[in-house]
């Protein structure tokens, strides 16, 4: 699944949220959006289409009632799914070693995989 450039911006705003969102709730936080405010209704149907977001009920607003929406993964769930959906998929120990390797990276960070590792190896 890949998204386009307006379906990741409506993804970063229900991953920014602890709660799920209704479509004006989307609106007012989406602050440097790319699409029209009259397009987020075939948005969110493209992203319910590709599993990207779950309806995670109703809110009442004024008479009448509107859809709630949850992203169904993670920010990470879902570039650990795109890295390894292209047709050149890369090695994994070379793709960890290069991502260990990033300057970014901390120490805590290398620690909780170096945990994480050792815990699958386990288990």
């Amino acid at each position: 699944m890949e998204l386009t450039k307006s379906e990741m911006e409506i993804m970063d705003v229900l991953w920014g949220s602890d709660e799920p969102l209704s479509r004006s709730d989307l609106l007012s936080r989406s602050e440097e959006k790319t699409w029209k405010d009259s397009s987020v209704h075939i948005l969110l149907n493209s992203l319910l289409e590709k599993g990207a977001i779950t309806e995670a009920g109703l809110v009442r607003r004024r008479k009448t009632y509107g859809r709630t929406f949850a992203p169904a993964m993670t920010r990470e769930e879902y570039f650990a799914m795109t890295i390894f959906s292209h047709r050149h998929k890369p090695d994994m120990v070379g793709l960890i070693t290069a991502l260990l390797r990033r300057e970014d990276i901390t120490p805590e960070q290398r620690a909780q995989i170096a945990a994480i590792a050792q815990e699958s190896q386990n288990g």
